[in-house]
């Protein structure tokens, strides 16, 4: 999730290759204080209508239109920061116990910490954290694969301009990544996930950077969760089913019955009918329908959202590898993917087995690494480093780091592949994708070895021995997928030098929040 500015450009893609559905998916406050804030805000909204943006994305399959009837979700955040993976054991926590949510004073739309009770018992997950959303303390998360097989991802998904300049300052309550964790920790499944959501919308209200969406699914279901500005806790949710495709891009919930609340396929707050009645934004006689994203969002899409879900519902019956595909596009994965994650949930025999594949940085040149819910410990070279991690360049390293910073950063390596790829994508890129995609079919084949052998010791009351396999078994792949990062970056720079030379910058300026940035699209 990355959001500057309030307001979404246009798709601002042109002149893309385009491929066949089957190529691409299988083959490749007080009054005063909010009349001030209402005139701040729809002042920025008017100053920032023009910028670029960027949006994270997620994309949904039903298990009628998978190869093995699993549901699959999968996606990644836009983030600038530097991100690393966790495994976040289950806990017990004490009566009383309290987490902290919200944001400070210094975010784009400020706010203020609220403390909410912790629960009495949290989840183990898997995530990929960053560090830095201006105002928004790290780590931050947009979801990942809980040891219940629910999995989460967050999206931008913009509020209208009047709810964005009605939000209070300062503004309370938990955001976008509180609530993703809290989610994490605590969901059984997917409907529960929204609902842990909107009640605690319901208790403590939001803190919004212009309006967000959350995705979840389980291993029946889906659910498309979507958050608005204006401190009016407004939020709605809608079931995604077996038959469904959905990509969130940004996150959008189209027509709704007006008595949603008697539909079990709906989920939202009291007032998110009654609200827009008051505000004469929605006439229950005018003959139209409920439209959600029309009454309460910004209606516009971030191009290629329509034709990937045309794609993946053209090629189903969509199977691991056609969904590693979709979140590879280099359509939507570029140097502002912050990582990628494919999750196929289906029935694993224990939640220690569930499974989440997870590329470092953006996919399009970085290979998806199997993880366990069972994983104890994340190899160094996949952990937190300090390149582009907020704060670090105004610091040394310490003692009891240096070891961990001694190792790779494989964000770095699969960068740095990236950004020699990208630079001539016509000549590189086809040879990027068909090594990663090699390697991960080997991943892909392993998995029922896997699954019997870490089995077979659980049987035998060897537990501890399991979880030491699929941990190993995860780093070693990693190393595995470093080697070949490493064999295609030495071969493509000494290629880009000799074919091309390596060209020197033109200006000085090294980097700009800007739509336009590194992709292999040409």
């Amino acid at each position: 999730m990355l959001f500057y500015g309030l307001l979404p450009v246009g798709n601002g893609d042109t002149g893309h290759t385009r491929f066949s559905a089957k190529d691409r998916i299988r083959g490749f406050g007080s009054r005063e204080n909010s009349m001030k804030a209402t005139g701040y805000f729809l002042s920025i909204v008017l100053l920032m209508s023009g910028v670029n943006v960027f949006a994270s994305y997620a994309i949904y399959v039903g298990k009628n239109l998978t190869e093995d009837g699993s549901v699959m979700i999968g996606g990644s955040g836009d983030e600038v920061s530097s991100h690393w993976l966790e495994v976040v054991p289950a806990k017990d926590h004490p009566d009383g116990a309290t987490i902290t949510v919200g944001v400070t004073s210094d975010a784009f739309m400020p706010g203020e910490f609220t403390e909410i009770p912790q629960a009495p018992h949290t989840y183990r997950y898997l995530t990929m954290n960053y560090s830095e959303y201006e105002g928004f303390p790290p780590p931050l998360t947009n979801g990942g694969l809980n040891e219940n097989n629910v999995a989460g991802r967050d999206v931008w998904s913009p509020s209208r301009p009047e709810l964005v300049a009605m939000t209070p300052n300062p503004q309370s309550g938990p955001q976008y990544s509180d609530l993703s964790r809290i989610a994490m920790e605590r969901a059984r499944t997917a409907k529960e996930a929204v609902e842990i959501i909107g009640e605690l919308i319901d208790a403590y209200g939001y803190s919004t950077y212009g309006g967000n969406s959350h995705m979840f699914a389980d291993e029946n279901e889906g659910w498309v969760l979507l958050d608005f500005a204006g401190g009016q806790g407004l939020w709605i949710a809608e079931r995604l089913g077996a038959d469904d495709v959905r990509m969130s891009y940004p996150g959008y919930i189209e027509e709704i019955p007006v008595d949603f609340q008697n539909n079990e396929n709906y989920m939202g707050s009291d007032n998110f009918v009654s609200f827009a009645i008051e505000q004469g934004w929605f006439d229950p006689n005018g003959g139209e329908p409920f439209n959600v994203t029309k009454i309460y969002g910004v209606d516009e899409e971030r191009y290629p959202r329509s034709e990937m879900e045309q794609e993946l519902r053209a090629a189903a019956p969509i199977n691991l590898r056609g969904m590693m595909n979709a979140v590879r596009d280099p359509r939507i994965s570029k140097d502002s993917t912050g990582y990628g994650q494919v999750a196929q949930l289906t029935d694993n025999g224990r939640p220690d087995m569930n499974l989440l594949w997870i590329a470092a940085t953006g996919s399009v040149t970085t290979p998806f690494i199997p993880y366990r819910i069972g994983t104890t410990t994340i190899a160094p070279q996949f952990g937190k480093h300090r390149y582009l991690t907020k704060g670090e360049a105004t610091r040394f390293v310490t003692p009891d780091w240096q070891i961990q910073e001694a190792t790779e950063f494989a964000a770095r390596t699969f960068k740095r592949l990236m950004y020699y790829t990208c630079d001539h994508p016509e000549i590189f890129l086809p040879e990027v994708t068909e090594a990663l995609t090699a390697f991960e079919d080997r991943l892909i084949a392993d998995q029922e070895s896997v699954v019997d052998s870490a089995n077979a010791m659980f049987a035998a009351g060897k537990d501890d021995l399991a979880y030491r396999y699929v941990t190993e078994y995860s780093a070693q792949k990693g190393k595995d997928g470093l080697q070949l990062g490493h064999a295609l970056l030495g071969s493509i720079e000494a290629r880009t030098e000799v074919l091309f030379g390596l060209r020197a910058p033109e200006t000085d300026v090294m980097s700009r929040l800007s739509y336009d940035r590194v992709s292999c699209v040409r």
